[in-house]
């Protein structure tokens, strides 16, 4: 890692990662915006309705009076920011510790500043010791007094417990780096930094590293509600403290870096001696912080795992450049047809399952297709699990294989043989041809076009198989074959379809289709490549 903290060679390994990776779904990134948004409705909703009336009692059984805000508007502050090591500070006398001090700023005043928005910034450095260089964490503590107070509790004279409000928290980021030890399988030469490949093998496949962004804003929220204890609904309940004795609330004080792009973490090291810093305070309305305070909500899958269920750093980041970067105009149009896409997509897997459920007759339906569908859910499902990709993704692809094993069940007639058992011990499965497939032409021409695709199908296959073997790495032969098969299903897919028009041609018919689950889908495909060249994505998946 070079001083200016970007890796000085993983370059090769994380583009290797990169591509082993399944390619992302365009309109998960969407559909997350539309999940904050359902986030945002539900915390409005609380406000609606109201506190419960059992919350606002106390102890005793009176009810608890609304609370007030211990710095009314146009309040005199000052603001004490300190970096320390320590999460409890303690360090008031050390002035080194003393980033940045500001006097006389005004409670809800959004006119000052430089750029008349009521915003201060102050940049500078900060001296790292050689803990926090080896990967030691570091703290920023923020405190706002009533001018001509000060926030050490030492100095009895100029310290007010109600007249201080006080917010830490930890400013570095740690952040799992995952290394796939990969190789060329034929020669065993690896293209990986071998500096990389050394921590590797120091510190295993997944090391947490720390991370700084040089940017961070304080929020103080503009609110004066009458909160009442109890009854502040989540998630916002978790940043309105109350004063123990009094009852009354502290200014609500929000550390903000929602806009702090991924892309812009370095990751600390020993050949840094200080870092940048560049600190902004701004008031903030209330309504805005529901916003940021429902972005940062924890997802309610949690309990699985951090890494199980949280969109990936890239996801996040395709999010915020696209509020950033996006015109408005095509945004909205955006989210719109992607709610469109999603009730299409729901409505065509329901008609699939319709269809199938209610068949009789298989005159005219590809059951080879069927089998080949089966196949590759098979090789998604094993190649995700073995590149570590998401539990939700994990089980998406896991149920549309179990609904793909089901129309087996409905295409041919499955039975269990207990006569003849595998090993003795368990049940033979046979698999029968069912009448209205054997009797009709729709068996012969079933055959005769996945016998032509087949000298289509194998050579492409053999071609892709030797080009991945040649001139891809991978972790060993077992990984090698998955890719190498998702690969070339990725690329290739498209010509299973072919069988069924075989069969569509030969029949002179398509009356045997399911109608109503093709034209959703046909619908969503039209909004894929719509859409296409507007939403970032692979090169391989946008063809």
């Amino acid at each position: 890692v070079t001083s200016n903290g970007s890796a000085g060679g993983g370059g090769a390994a994380a583009a290797e990662t990169q591509r082993q990776q399944p390619a992302p779904n365009a309109w998960q990134v969407i559909k997350g915006v539309l999940f904050r948004i359902f986030i945002i409705w539900a915390i409005s909703s609380w406000f609606r309705r109201g506190p419960a009336p059992q919350e606002q009692s106390n102890a005793g059984g009176t009810p608890r009076a609304p609370s007030r805000n211990l710095f009314p508007k146009d309040t005199l502050m000052d603001l004490y920011v300190y970096i320390s090591e320590h999460e409890h500070f303690t360090d008031f006398n050390v002035s080194s510790a003393l980033f940045w001090q500001k006097r006389d700023l005004v409670y809800g005043d959004w006119t000052s500043g430089q750029n008349a928005d009521g915003c201060y910034e102050h940049a500078g450095e900060v001296a790292i010791s050689q803990s926090v260089q080896q990967n030691g964490s570091i703290y920023i503590h923020v405190y706002f007094t009533k001018s001509g107070f000060h926030p050490d509790p030492r100095q009895k004279t100029l310290y007010r417990r109600l007249a201080t409000v006080h917010t830490s928290r930890m400013i570095n980021k740690y952040k799992r780096r995952r290394f796939q030890k990969t190789k060329n399988l034929l020669t065993g030469e690896t293209e990986a930094d071998p500096e990389m490949i050394k921590r590797a093998e120091d510190y295993g496949p997944v090391e947490v590293i720390s991370h700084w962004h040089p940017n961070l804003t304080i929020n103080m929220v503009d609110d004066h509600t009458p909160w009442v204890k109890g009854s502040v609904p989540p998630p916002l309940d978790q940043y309105v403290k109350f004063d123990a004795i009094s009852g009354d609330y502290y200014p609500i004080l929000y550390f903000n870096d929602y806009w702090n792009l991924q892309k812009d973490y370095f990751p600390i090291n020993e050949t840094l001696q200080r870092l940048p810093f560049r600190l902004s305070f701004c008031p903030l309305s209330l309504w805005r912080w529901q916003l940021y305070a429902a972005q940062s909500t924890k997802s309610p899958w949690n309990f699985l795992g951090e890494d199980l269920y949280e969109q990936s750093d890239e996801e996040q980041d395709s999010v915020k450049v696209a509020l950033l970067e996006t015109n408005p105009y095509l945004l909205a149009l955006t989210i719109v047809v992607s709610i469109v896409h999603s009730v299409f997509e729901f409505l065509a897997f329901k008609n699939d399952i319709q269809f199938w459920n209610s068949r009789q007759s298989l005159e005219g339906l590809s059951v080879r297709s069927v089998f080949f569908g089966v196949f590759q859910s098979l090789v998604v499902l094993l190649y995700i699990l073995d590149n570590e990709t998401n539990f939700v993704v994990q089980v998406s692809v896991f149920i549309g294989l179990l609904i793909d094993l089901w129309k087996i069940t409905k295409v041919m007639d499955v039975r269990l043989d207990r006569e003849n058992k595998v090993a003795g011990v368990l049940p033979r499965v046979t698999f029968k041809d069912k009448s209205t497939y054997v009797e009709s032409s729709t068996k012969v021409y079933d055959d005769m076009a996945f016998r032509y695709l087949s000298w289509i199908l194998f050579p492409l296959l053999g071609c892709y198989a030797v080009y991945s073997l040649l001139y891809l790495e991978h972790k060993g032969w077992y990984s090698w074959v998955l890719s190498m098969l998702y690969g070339f299903l990725l690329t290739f897919g498209f010509i299973t379809m072919t069988p069924q028009l075989f069969i569509n041609y030969k029949l002179k018919s398509v009356a045997h289709l399911p109608w109503r689950m093709l034209t959703y889908k046909a619908l969503n495909t039209f909004i894929d490549d719509l859409f296409a060249f507007v939403i970032k994505m692979p090169m391989m998946y946008r063809i």
